[in-house]
């Protein structure tokens, strides 16, 4: 049985350049900084979207935490919208960890709107925690893949400026936000102070993420990833692969794109199925089932024994990722499984 895998763009292998890069790479001691295939990823993805800086780091939820760390005091509180990837799926490390306080409130398809962070922000009372940080999500998991626009991203920067409060952007899929808004991703990231792209989902690295910044924001930085074990000593045998996936997987993001859509249309056509075309802005689809009877985790569980992996978000949606691994081919099969199950 084929296995079509549609969880994530987290499942995607490297490529045949990425292996043969990884068994060539120059290797050095990381934390002493005389990796030279890390040094070069690093300022390779400085300059790619416009930082001064950027400090390579295992994973997106280490990256996230050391932007927190480095720009708050433990007994801050950051802004969050209520539903990002940082309050919901990354363990409470901003609380037990970084030792500040959620304030999240209600965003608008994951913008959380100007006013709504203006009040917010909190004033100058001898009961009240500072603000330290406003964080932004784009593209936004949670409401499927939607990209945050530039326009209310630069009015929260100005804002943000004006109070003294430094904005991170955690940039996941930062390339398919680029890829949605047509710009290059430094476009979107002059509006923050810091950011964080993973480099092991659509760009298929198969380990590592950057978090980018001013020269003084990373210095700081790299002395957190240490404290939190990040250093990674000869780190440029995975650091080569990130090379290559800046160099050349970025543009074909846009294909996984094209086949989101595509799948999200095939299903909408089901009856009882129900996806927002509007708000297919790249590689991730929100599905609702629920006017076919099902809950999403059954239907999920009937899925993976037909070959089809995914994830349920709650009881009516379902959560399909296109990636590299898969491509029209695999789309057409998964709706097939879908008709299926529901033909019963």
């Amino acid at each position: 049985m084929k296995i079509l895998d549609f969880r994530s763009d987290t499942v995607t292998l490297p490529t045949k350049e990425m292996l043969e890069a990884m068994t060539h790479a120059k290797l050095g001691d990381d934390v002493y900084g005389d990796d030279e295939t890390i040094n070069r990823l690093e300022l390779l993805a400085a300059e790619k979207i416009g930082k001064e800086a950027a400090l390579f780091v295992p994973s997106g939820t280490m990256g996230n935490l050391i932007a927190v760390m480095a720009h708050t005091t433990p007994g801050q509180e950051i802004i969050l919208e209520e539903s990002c990837h940082i309050y919901l799926y990354e363990v409470a490390g901003i609380a037990r960890l970084a030792g500040v306080q959620a304030r999240t409130i209600p965003g608008i398809n994951g913008l959380p709107p100007l006013e709504a962070i203006k009040n917010a922000v909190r004033q100058e009372n001898i009961h009240f925690p500072e603000t330290g940080l406003i964080s932004l999500e784009s593209t936004h998991n949670m409401s499927g893949g939607m990209t945050l626009p530039l326009k209310e991203m630069a009015s929260i920067y100005h804002f943000a400026k004006e109070k003294g409060i430094p904005v991170h952007l955690d940039g996941a899929r930062l390339f398919n936000a680029a890829k949605h808004l047509q710009v290059e991703a430094k476009e979107i990231t002059r509006y923050t102070d810091s950011v964080m792209f993973c480099l092991s989902k659509g760009l298929s690295a198969p380990v590592g993420s950057i978090l980018a910044g001013t020269q003084d924001f990373i210095v700081k930085a790299r002395k957190l990833r240490k404290m939190l074990g990040g250093g990674m000593r000869q780190a440029g045998v995975i650091a080569a692969a990130g090379i290559v996936a800046l160099e050349g997987m970025v543009d074909r993001l846009a294909e996984d794109h094209v086949n989101a859509l595509l799948l999200a249309k095939e299903l909408n056509s089901i009856k009882g199925v129900s996806v927002d075309l509007e708000k297919v802005h790249s590689n991730i689809i929100n599905v609702d089932f629920y006017e076919t009877g099902f809950k999403a985790p059954g239907l999920a569980s009937k899925m993976k024994d037909k070959g089809l992996l995914v994830n349920p978000r709650n009881d009516r949606v379902i959560r399909f990722v296109t990636h590299r691994g898969v491509g029209k081919e695999e789309v057409a099969s998964a709706v097939e499984v879908v008709k299926e199950i529901l033909k019963g």
